[in-house]
């Protein structure tokens, strides 16, 4: 399990891929109601009076308190969903659990 650190100029399909490989369970990313666009930066879809900054990520964090400081920190949503992305892992899980 490793931390690793989110920042704005990351694109979209770059923090799927990581959070993939560190976790082994999907990260869905939205702009608005809809999935981001992979290429698109974190920074471009966040919302004006997010945080500017980067976030540090461990498996030990539970996965609602991640989707939460996501938004709070980007202004962006985030959902934790498993392995195969058929359904939503439940916030009081650890993101190194949520793949089992």
């Amino acid at each position: 399990m490793a931390d690793f650190t989110i920042s704005g100029r990351m694109k979209v399909k770059t923090l799927k891929a990581d959070f993939k490989a560190n976790f082994g369970s999907t990260l869905r990313i939205y702009n608005g109601q809809k999935f981001a666009d992979d290429d698109a930066t974190l920074a471009s879809i966040r919302k004006n009076d997010a945080k500017e900054g980067d976030v540090k990520i461990n498996g030990k964090m539970l996965v609602g308190n991640f989707e939460k400081k996501i938004l709070e920190e980007f202004g962006i949503k985030v959902q934790v969903a498993n392995t195969d992305d058929t359904k939503l892992i439940d916030d009081s899980i650890t993101l190194t659990a949520s793949s089992k």
